[in-house]
């Protein structure tokens, strides 16, 4: 009897588990350094961050905010990098093949906090606001860095044609 109500718990929990990772959100260790300072800023001790999915639903992307995406490079891999620039924003680039360029309809552009230590959009261009899966709301670990992470500009250049985000 107790391997029946076993099971029935498995076959019960697993999808609502499942569910709740790909609705509402998930917790994922940050690695390597680019987005340093605000992530990782000491390597030895990588930070936890809450990873909420179910604000990227709305389609509700911020300069500022900080995202995973899919790395268009190479998709099974997930980038994390702050929206710096939203469609039909003008950005300054470090790198890319312009120095200016507008970013197209349904497009971002996303770049590392480090900037010159990061692959992103002046690798790789704009990015699809598709490939976009999570927004990182909070750091969750270590206890000593636990916090909000609020949209912030503060190490990039704001778009030429858009008003500033306020640094918190």
């Amino acid at each position: 009897m107790k391997v029946r109500h076993f099971f029935a718990g498995i076959l019960i929990g697993i999808p609502i588990g499942i569910t709740f990772l790909d609705t509402v959100g998930y917790i994922a260790k940050v690695e390597g350094v680019s987005m340093q300072p605000t992530l990782n800023p000491d390597e030895r001790n990588p930070d936890y961050v809450f990873l909420n999915r179910r604000a990227v639903r709305t389609q509700n992307i911020q300069r500022g905010e900080i995202v995973t995406v899919k790395s268009p490079k190479t998709p099974e891999q997930i980038l994390i990098k702050r929206v710096v620039g939203l469609s039909g924003d003008i950005v300054r680039t470090h790198g890319y093949k312009a120095d200016i360029l507008q970013i197209p309809e349904g497009h971002c552009w996303v770049e590392g906090d480090h900037i010159g230590r990061s692959m992103d959009s002046n690798t790789f261009g704009p990015i699809s606001l598709g490939l976009i899966t999570a927004k990182a709301t909070s750091i969750v670990w270590p206890p000593s860095r636990w916090r909000y992470l609020y949209p912030s500009m503060t190490n990039h250049n704001f778009p030429l044609n858009s008003p500033k985000v306020p640094a918190r």
